[in-house]
């Protein structure tokens, strides 16, 4: 079983890469070197780097008018706040559906 604190690090982990992926890749586009991928970009926020990624996106000004982009980015969003809030309120319901899923 995971810890909190074991969950809580590697969240912290992904979503530093992800603001930290952000930041290259906006350094890369100005001085017009080769990028890192949009797949990856989004990759992150999808493995639960989203907050870094948003947080990125606005400090740094990147990739915020970029469609399907940034409509992808804000659906990764959505569904991690839908599958957070479905843990919250039934969290043995979700326990058994990622049981499930893992089998």
């Amino acid at each position: 079983m995971v810890s909190i604190a074991n969950l809580l690090l590697a969240l912290l982990v992904v979503n530093g890469a992800a603001f930290v992926a952000f930041w290259w890749d906006k350094q890369l586009a100005e001085v017009g070197a080769r990028r890192i991928s949009e797949r990856t970009l989004l990759g992150l926020a999808l493995i639960g780097g989203s907050l870094g990624a948003i947080a990125a996106q606005q400090i740094f000004r990147h990739k915020t008018r970029k469609e399907p982009f940034r409509t992808l980015l804000h659906l990764i969003v959505l569904l991690q706040m839908i599958a957070v809030t479905a843990w919250l309120v039934a969290p043995d319901a979700m326990s058994d559906l990622v049981r499930q899923l893992a089998s």
